[in-house]
């Protein structure tokens, strides 16, 4: 009888520096309170990383965590998190992808991965196993994800060793560079990439041979073809198989807060030319899944004729689409393709990429910003060309490149102009949705544990424009309308709670949350069937609830406090113009909607630090110490 269902039940751990591993079991306490994933990861961070401690430095560790649902074949149970201290924000740094990775990790023995220190050459890690080897990579210096996999693929003689592996831009020091699996599976948020990097890892290799056990079978198969069955009737079904995410794009310019022109306005006239309609009709050629997937919602694409013929790549989703499109005033959807790959294969974050070069755009056509400052580059909106060569020049830390690598905060400080309009919450660029057209969005924005995200809440329920839901579930009708504030305090705590768990469970948000057909109820019941520790609905949302706390405790140790859980003035003080019809006039009321947030959370409403009473509710009162210790201010 095995010590572990649905978990590997072990933890590897490599000190870079000594270049030695070991294998620890996984703690069930561990299991208990934090359930899988980002919780493991998020935990450990505020254990193990010391406040204060340098992103780059050896303190810093770098943690690949699954869930126990991944590698059992439970619909969309496909991801992983990777977690570090981030380089671009000084806080929390945290990133998620799908593919294929994640299973090979449980089927090699592994829960957890934890790198330490820092290696003295450059290396790829290939973890066999239980035999883990640190090989030399100067031969692989400079080469982009996808040469990378390549070449580690065949080095190890096995094309289907699945590798995640880090671009020259993070080799380069970009900030904002990510960790990309299977080639295009990205985990780019929060600069992830730079600290694996920065530990001297290329790519990380990884073969399994080991099974996962389920507690209770019978059960667990009734709840997968019960979740199955949901996803399947859901409306959504197939605008996600065949668009994925970029079929929002259209609705989010008739709503009026699509991002155009660095959000100066938040309808595109070239929308319809750039959708994911487009793509699906003249690009679009095969669909691809994530491991145990039933709703293949990735596209490969090629391109047929014109400059860019024979060019192909796989994606992108609506972030990606709608950034190197709208975002940076660019009508022409083979520009943003090329202009995603670009970011793919060099091991950028699309987001954090194109929100510097449309800062940079805004600031040239407001004339703070001259070409000569910008290595020549004539950088009108939509220019295609100053597009692609700023993708690459970033890349480089190249020129002007290199000004825009450290991120827009940093950019705007160094230049010492644009600081105002730098859209940015705590460092991190924020993403493809105006605040001022999507009120729980904005605040999830506000106060998200890595900076402006949208995935610690994606409270999508504000979409449905239902308000007697909006009664039934919160008691307040304006959490399902997008342009009212009321409420909406509630409608993200109970959103990010939801995310945590997703999050742990390593279940797809785009479906399980998405979609609601993983609620905390299922979620309890699927949890037991496959690990035989039982969770009452309560339970998981508490679960999710201590995630989300513990991230905000590491925040609060590094000085985050209520004037950080702030947007861009561009969003509090100027309503959405005119042309933006269905959300014209509107403006972010943060205020009201941040006090409603605090008192749900029991987070003090003058510091944002969560109560001492809290702490003690969720199990989290043996950090207080700790916190005095950093003259984080604590009430009851």
């Amino acid at each position: 009888m095995p010590e572990y269902y649905g978990y590997a039940g072990r933890v590897l751990r490599i000190d870079l520096s000594r270049e030695k591993y070991h294998i620890q079991p996984l703690e069930k306490e561990l299991i208990a309170g934090y359930l899988g994933g980002r919780g493991f990861n998020s935990k450990r961070l505020m254990d193990e990383v010391p406040g204060g401690t340098d992103p780059l430095g050896p303190e810093n560790r770098l943690m690949f965590a699954t869930g126990p649902l991944v590698g059992t074949g439970f619909p969309t149970a496909s991801r992983f998190n990777v977690s570090a201290k981030s380089p671009l924000t000084g806080i929390l740094g945290d990133s998620n992808a799908g593919g294929h990775f994640s299973a090979e990790m449980k089927y090699a023995g592994y829960d957890q991965i934890i790198l330490e220190g820092i290696s003295k050459n450059l290396v790829y890690i290939f973890i066999d196993d239980d035999d883990v080897s640190l090989i030399n990579a100067g031969h692989l210096s400079g080469m982009d994800v996808y040469e990378t996999t390549k070449a580690v693929k065949e080095e190890i003689g096995d094309r289907s060793v699945q590798v995640c592996a880090v671009g020259p831009a993070a080799e380069n020091g970009v900030k904002y560079a990510g960790v990309f699996a299977n080639l295009m599976r990205a985990a780019a948020r929060t600069g992830m990439g730079t600290v694996m990097a920065g530990k001297g890892v290329k790519a990380i290799a990884i073969r399994g041979s080991k099974s996962v056990e389920i507690a209770h079978p019978g059960k667990f198969e009734r709840l997968v073809e019960k979740f199955e069955e949901d996803v399947y009737n859901h409306p959504q079904y197939w605008p996600r198989r065949i668009m994925g995410t970029t079929r929002i794009l259209l609705p989010l310019n008739m709503g009026g807060f699509l991002p155009t022109r660095h959000f100066t306005t938040g309808v595109f006239e070239h929308a319809e030319e750039v959708s994911g309609e487009k793509l699906a009709k003249e690009y679009n050629v095969k669909t691809r899944a994530c491991f145990s997937c039933i709703l293949p919602c990735s596209r490969f694409w090629v391109i047929k004729k014109g400059r860019y013929r024979g060019k192909y790549g796989e994606g992108p989703e609506y972030e990606p689409l709608s950034a190197f499109t709208a975002r940076v005033g660019n009508p022409d959807v083979e520009v943003a393709l090329i202009a995603n790959d670009m970011c793919n294969r060099l091991g950028l974050d699309v987001l954090s990429t194109a929100e510097c070069i449309s800062w940079a755009m805004e600031c040239y056509e407001r004339g703070w910003l001259t070409r000569d400052m910008a290595d020549g580059l004539d950088l009108s909106w939509g220019n295609a060309e100053t597009i692609l060569t700023l993708i690459e020049k970033i890349s480089k830390r190249e020129g002007f490149g290199d000004i825009l690598a450290d991120g827009v905060k940093k950019a705007s400080e160094k230049l010492g102009f644009g600081q105002e309009i730098a859209l940015h919450v705590k460092g991190l660029e924020i993403i493809q949705a105006d605040p001022r057209g999507l009120k729980g969005y904005g605040l999830g924005y506000a106060v998200a544990s890595r900076g402006g995200d949208h995935l610690r809440s994606e409270p999508f329920f504000e979409l449905s424009d239902d308000p007697e839901r909006g009664k039934e579930l919160f008691g307040i009708p304006e959490t399902a309308l997008r342009l009212e504030y009321k409420g909406k305090g509630k409608l993200v705590s109970f959103f990010e709670d939801w995310c945590a768990i997703t999050d742990a469970l390593e279940v797809c948000k785009n479906v399980g949350e998405n979609m609601e057909v993983l609620p905390f109820d299922l979620a309890g019941e699927v949890m037991h069937a496959a690990t035989g520790f039982k969770f009452t609905a309560d339970e998981m949302r508490r679960a999710g609830e201590r995630i989300v706390t513990v991230e905000r405790l590491f925040l609060v140790r590094e000085g985050i406090r209520r004037k950080d859980d702030t947007l861009p003035k561009r969003f509090l003080e100027e309503p959405m113009p005119e042309e933006a019809v269905n959300s014209a006039g509107s403006i972010f009321e943060l205020e009201p909607m941040l006090n409603e947030y605090y008192t749900e959370r029991d987070w003090d409403l003058e510091t944002g630090v969560p109560s001492v009473s809290k702490l003690k509710t969720l199990g989290l009162d043996g950090y207080i110490e700790e916190l005095k210790r950093f003259d984080v201010p604590l009430r009851e």
